[in-house]
């Protein structure tokens, strides 16, 4: 018998896999060009043409937009400034609620809070683990203001039916499309079907420049707002001449000309970074496709793409196998580095739970302006809890490199695992 390392028996794997590091001599480079020209910032809180920044961040931009075929592309500090501007810039503020998935970077929901709305949770599928147009539709109350669409773990939702909610109730959509960049439904790519959608360069994501975000619209009033509250939106509205006021009060979400440099050449190799962890998660695949019984790799929907921010792989639990909880610890113990779910359940964080985030009073949940009844307890997304409490078990392949000897080793590491279920 075979003895498991959680047991006391030789890991599998003995070492720490390669980390993930895109940035090549290129992005160097441009960092050392920025660096010598001493310009790290040309962005000025004024009307004028450094209002929209510098020579690198509107290079960025533009080539952005062309990737992705939208007509604006708009830089930002992170994609957590990108989504709380797209809040803004769609007008959405006290009183109104907006529907997202809780099975998402707490940036998702936060977003919608900085202008003082209401996030109202709405479950997933099984197995995309993306926002259903049937748990939007069942959500949706006459406060309902929009939609924000998470493509979680890489993977693009299921737009044709969302779309047809939306527009049935006239919702805007944001797209929270951090870990998908360039995933696409029905050949167009994630994060360019709504009114806005958002990119993230954080240093973990496909392509990155450490921190930074990128906001992404075919609407010319849309991108000027998002511009307005990137770069204090108020200091400018006056000489600027802009007819609305509405979220108005601008921030500091600026992209530096570092990052942007670097982001531009980074964009360059985006389809070979995806393609490169696209290929490596079907050789994974291939290590464990007769663990069927055991596990589910990850579904894969017909219109969609799937561009794996993480390998999501599910646990499939009997009544005589061990907990999931205790599957990952072995695989660990082996040298798999897996984790125990992705996220718990946005509604069940502190601020939910106890409706605090702005002043003592419990604001914008206890606002006057707001007449809704959002419910926060537990179990309202029965989907969300059941895969992060039982059955979810990703591998973030995102923060490796593998070669295949590493690959190997993973399929011996499951194998050895699920072949010895009864020491666990």
């Amino acid at each position: 018998m075979t003895q498991l390392a959680i047991n006391g028996g030789q890991p599998t794997i003995d070492y720490e896999f390669q980390r993930y590091n895109p940035i090549g001599k290129e992005e160097k480079e441009a960092a050392v060009r920025v660096i010598e020209s001493g310009i790290l910032s040309d962005f000025l809180a004024s009307w004028g043409p450094k209002f929209y920044g510098g020579k690198y961040v509107q290079t960025l931009e533009k080539n952005w937009a062309e990737k992705f075929n939208v007509k604006y592309a708009i830089s930002f500090n992170s994609a957590t400034s990108a989504l709380t501007a797209a809040i803004g810039a769609l007008n959405i503020g006290p009183g109104d609620e907006v529907i997202v998935s809780p099975y998402t970077m707490t940036a998702s929901a936060t977003a919608i809070i900085h202008f003082n709305a209401i996030p109202v949770f709405a479950d997933i599928d099984e197995k995309t683990f993306n926002i259903t147009a049937q748990s939007i539709e069942e959500q949706i109350t006459p406060y309902t203001k929009a939609v924000m669409i998470p493509n979680i773990m890489g993977q693009a939702a299921n737009y044709d039916e969302i779309l047809r909610i939306t527009e049935k109730h006239q919702l805007t959509i944001v797209e929270d499309t951090a870990q998908a960049p360039i995933a696409k439904y029905k050949n167009q790519y994630a994060g360019t079907i709504g009114n806005i959608g958002v990119y993230s360069l954080n240093r973990h994501k496909h392509i990155h420049t450490g921190e930074g975000g990128i906001a992404v619209t075919k609407d010319s009033d849309l991108a000027e707002k998002l511009m307005m509250i990137r770069n204090h939106a108020e200091a400018v509205v006056g000489l600027k001449g802009s007819d609305s006021l509405v979220n108005l009060v601008g921030y500091n979400l600026r992209l530096g000309e570092i990052e942007a440099a670097m982001g531009i050449e980074q964009l360059k190799k985006i389809d070979d970074l995806v393609q490169a962890r696209i290929n490596m998660v079907n050789k994974i695949e291939k290590q464990l496709m007769d663990l069927k019984g055991y596990i589910e790799l990850p579904t894969i929907e017909k219109n969609a793409t799937h561009v794996y921010y993480l390998m999501a792989i599910k646990y499939v639990p009997k009544y005589d196998r061990p907990h999931r909880d205790r599957i990952v610890d072995a695989l660990c113990k082996e040298g798999v580095p897996i984790r125990k779910g992705f996220q718990k359940p946005l509604y069940l964080f502190p601020m939910y739970q106890k409706r605090i985030a702005y002043g003592k009073q419990g604001c914008p949940f206890t606002c006057p302006l707001y007449k809704g009844n959002v419910d926060y307890s537990k179990g309202i997304c029965p989907n969300v809890e059941r895969v992060e409490n039982d059955l979810l078990m990703p591998f973030h392949v995102g923060k490796v490199d593998l070669n295949d000897s590493d690959i190997e080793k993973i399929g011996i590491a499951f194998h050895k695992v699920f072949s010895n279920l009864d020491q666990l």
